[in-house]
C-alpha cells in the first residue's frame, strides 16, 4: 500500500475512533485532534481551559507533533506544568494542504507510536 494510501486510511480511522469516544459521534476535524493531543500532553484532563489557554494547548501539541520531525526540542516543565518547547529548525513553508498533511501524518505517527491505532 502506498504511504498516501496508508496514511488517508489511518487518518480516517483515527478520526472515526476519536470522534466515537469524544465527541459523541460528531466528527472532529484536524484542529479539535491537535487540541485533544495538547490536552493529552499537559495531562491536566479534568479541568476547563480558557480561550487563551486553548491555543497554548495546540501549541504544545504541535512541538510535540513535530518534536520528532527535528523541528522542536522540549526544553522544561513550568511551575503550572506546562511543557516548553524550543525550536530546533524553523519550518519550511508550506502550502496549505502540504501543511496538512504533514500534520495528518504526525498525528497519526504520535497515535501509532502510543498504540492507541496501528
Amino acid at each position: 500500500m502506498a504511504r498516501d494510501e496508508q496514511l488517508k486510511e489511518r487518518w480516517e480511522d483515527l478520526v472515526f475512533k476519536l470522534s466515537h469516544q469524544f465527541a459523541d459521534g460528531d466528527t472532529l476535524d484536524l484542529d479539535g485532534i491537535i487540541y485533544l493531543i495538547g490536552v493529552q500532553e499537559l495531562g491536566q484532563i479534568h479541568r476547563t481551559f480558557k480561550k487563551d489557554e486553548k491555543l497554548d494547548l495546540m501549541h504544545i501539541a504541535i512541538c510535540r507533533l513535530l518534536e520528532p520531525y527535528g523541528y522542536y526540542e522540549f526544553d522544561y516543565f513550568d511551575e503550572q506544568g506546562w511543557p516548553h518547547y524550543k525550536i530546533k529548525e524553523e519550518l519550511p513553508n508550506l502550502k496549505a494542504g502540504e501543511q496538512s498533511i504533514l500534520m495528518k501524518g504526525a498525528i497519526v505517527d504520535y497515535f501509532v507510536s502510543s498504540k492507541y491505532i496501528v
